[in-house]
């Protein structure tokens, strides 16, 4: 016969689900959680009294834990809602020089080799949480801009950039901390902002919660447009003391800004960043009206590197995006994450993997 503890997880399980009403929720809690005589109780009892200690929820458990939630809540909906975007996966820049790229990456970032792909000396999958950074051999392209990345041992990464910083001397790389982040430039001159997990980044440990690109002056309206209405994602022009910027949500926890610069734009190299779209064929259909599309790679994706003012079809930012669709085979590919801080000197078995969405203590 199952015990009274299993019965009402099993209950709560299916109040939570919506499986059951609020009113059989309230019967069947009064049978379990009542004075024991098998006598349902009064509606006025103390019934939340009976819980205590039973359901193993701190917030249930508490004496007015099943009062609160009975309760009737309001919630604001549109704050789960995420646009046609539903994930940036990837930010591709070729690097002349796979060895110094690892010392920067795997080792100075404490990131993670794709142990399944691209595992040969041409190129080098780097994975970040659920993202990745793709490497191919080439001469160096550099991001306008910089990356986000969460980092889970933040406080061990000043050291780790150091032990590298004599090897990759005579290169671009360099390191400096800031207000709440650690800047780090690759050794072609790509630049990093690393964080710890942070509320703001949600559940994310380890991952790139956001690219940001360095625009032209008076652009960022004109970009938050494109994106509504040519790629469907939630975007908006929006200001912060460092000035205009465009935000576009990319995923759950991930955005893409354009922070206007009155800086010169440098050349743009063809460095590309990779996003997973929802709706499919809609972006493509008004990209290709309006002559955008510059690869029809296969059923499951497409590429195009303008960013034009809808109105007037003026560009106004020029980075290749490599869209894909949610039937790509990788979407959603697991992806494996090493504990950067484990090493053969203190060796701590079982800690060797590290959860993207799990920060360390």
């Amino acid at each position: 016969m199952p015990s009274r503890d299993f019965e009402v997880r099993q209950v709560l399980k299916a109040y939570r689900n919506g499986i059951i009403s609020e009113q059989l929720f309230a019967q069947e809690m009064d049978r379990l959680c009542g004075s024991g005589n098998g006598s349902p109780q009064p509606k006025a009892s103390k019934r939340p009294a009976g819980l205590l200690g039973v359901t193993g929820d701190a917030v249930l458990d508490a004496p007015d834990g099943l009062a609160k939630l009975m309760q009737k809540k309001t919630y604001d909906r549109s704050a789960e809602d995420l646009g046609n975007i539903v994930a940036l996966e990837h930010v591709n820049v070729t690097v002349p020089d796979q060895a110094k790229a690892a010392l920067f990456y795997i080792n100075g970032l404490g990131l993670t080799r794709d142990p399944y792909m691209m595992t040969g000396p041409a190129n080098m999958w780097v994975n970040a949480g659920r993202q990745q950074f793709h490497l191919p051999t080439s001469k160096p392209q550099v991001l306008r801009g910089h990356v986000g990345v969460v980092v889970s041992d933040y406080d061990a990464l000043p050291q780790r950039l150091s032990r590298i910083s004599e090897t990759l001397g005579g290169t671009r790389f360099a390191f400096h901390e800031s207000d709440g982040y650690i800047e780090a430039t690759c050794p072609w001159g790509n630049r990093i902002h690393c964080f710890a997990p942070a509320t703001r980044f949600g559940p994310m440990a380890v991952g790139i919660p956001y690219v940001e690109f360095d625009v032209p002056v008076g652009t960022a309206e004109g970009i938050a447009r494109f994106y509504s209405q040519v790629m469907g994602a939630q975007a908006a022009r929006l200001e912060d003391a460092g000035g205009p910027f465009a935000c576009v949500t990319a995923g759950t926890g991930q955005n893409l800004f354009f922070r206007e610069s009155d800086k010169p734009t440098p050349p743009y190299d063809r460095h590309h960043i990779q996003v997973y779209i929802n709706d499919f064929s809609g972006p493509h259909r008004r990209l290709a009206a309006k002559g955008l599309i510059t690869q029809e790679s296969d059923e499951h994706q497409y590429r195009f590197q303008d960013i034009v003012d809808p109105d007037s079809g003026k560009a106004l930012f020029t980075i290749e995006h490599e869209v894909r669709s949610m039937k790509h085979p990788l979407y959603l590919r697991p992806l494996v994450n090493r504990n950067p801080s484990q090493s053969i000197v203190g060796y701590s078995p079982g800690e060797d993997a590290r959860n993207w969405a799990m920060a360390s203590n």
